[in-house]
């Protein structure tokens, strides 16, 4: 399921691109962040069917080692126990994936290059060398492989992330976050059950509606969140300040004012994590300073009304 963060991240993106496209109505932006959230959902799926490509591949070269015309004794007696990888047959034979990757047309058949790069890779770790020698032979052993796989292979490989973004702009960034996803996918399968639920979309309905809650209200109310930050930033150039910083905090504001459940300092924290990532280096700093004496200011106006046990503030 797609995180609190992950949706905060996409409606800071698609105040981004509203604000700078200055033609798209409302309408047009919100079909647009809810398509982006789609997509990183449909990444998901494509990643964790990512391993069964890469195991078919193992498959291929064993084939082609066998019909070699002087084959050697390890191309006649290869090492099966990647190929016959329990979990990754799982994923190959599980009828929910199978049936999304083909409705959404979702394929990594036209990257061949990128398959055989991420084996090459594979097969030179240690946690592959260590799994093909290790002579035992356990569900959970194959479980902590493919984990491993995830975990270690393909966060940071550059080819990954260029096929990805190839395939769809929305992808940009999403890599790990799809990764994340496999892995809670997988620690949740059971040695017992032949078949596995994927994630669902959202976590519960408030979440289904907490992106488009955050981005409305970032939106009708921009002009007033803007005229708190211009406030508190009247001794800066606006020049100098990144837009993205702008932007990031009209929506802590929004959620700050829009979401009575969630905790001032969950807000402040998120967005002030997201800042490291998607400004400059030192927008962390600066929005934290600017969003301190906002929150004071919206909390002496009684503007700051949260709900639930242990939200009330004094």
């Amino acid at each position: 399921m797609l995180s609190r963060r992950l949706l905060r991240i996409k409606v800071i993106k698609a105040l981004y691109s509203h604000f700078k496209s200055e033609s798209d109505t409302l309408i047009v932006s919100e079909k647009n962040l809810g398509f982006s959230i789609d997509k990183t959902y449909q990444l998901y799926h494509l990643l964790l069917s990512l391993i069964v490509d890469v195991q078919q591949y193992a498959e291929k070269k064993i084939e082609i080692g066998k019909n070699k015309m002087l084959p050697t004794t390890e191309d006649l007696n290869p090492n099966l126990k990647f190929v016959e990888n329990r979990v990754v047959a799982r994923i190959a034979d599980n009828d929910e994936l199978l049936s999304y990757l083909t409705v959404n047309k979702l394929s990594w058949s036209n990257y061949p290059e990128l398959i055989k790069k991420i084996y090459s890779n594979m097969i030179v770790k240690d946690y592959y060398k260590n799994y093909m020698d290790s002579g035992k032979d356990s569900f959970a052993e194959d479980m902590q492989f493919v984990i491993n796989f995830y975990s270690n292979d393909l966060e940071d490989m550059q080819e990954l992330e260029d096929v990805v973004e190839e395939q769809s702009i929305y992808w940009a960034d999403d890599v790990a976050f799809g990764l994340i996803l496999v892995v809670k996918t997988l620690q949740n399968m059971s040695e017992h059950k032949q078949q596995f639920r994927l994630l669902p979309k959202y976590k519960n309905d408030d979440d289904k509606v907490f992106a488009q809650q955050l981005f409305r209200a970032s939106l009708v109310n921009n002009k007033e969140y803007f005229a708190y930050i211009d406030e508190f930033t009247e001794n800066w150039e606006l020049d100098r300040i990144a837009y993205m910083d702008r932007i990031i905090m009209i929506a802590t504001i929004a959620e700050l004012l829009a979401c009575p459940t969630i905790p001032v300092k969950v807000t402040l924290d998120e967005f002030i994590e997201i800042s490291k990532y998607y400004s400059t280096p030192s927008s962390g700093t600066f929005i934290n300073g600017v969003l301190d004496k906002i929150v004071d200011k919206l909390k002496k106006e009684n503007r700051i009304q949260k709900q639930g046990r242990g939200l009330i503030e004094n």
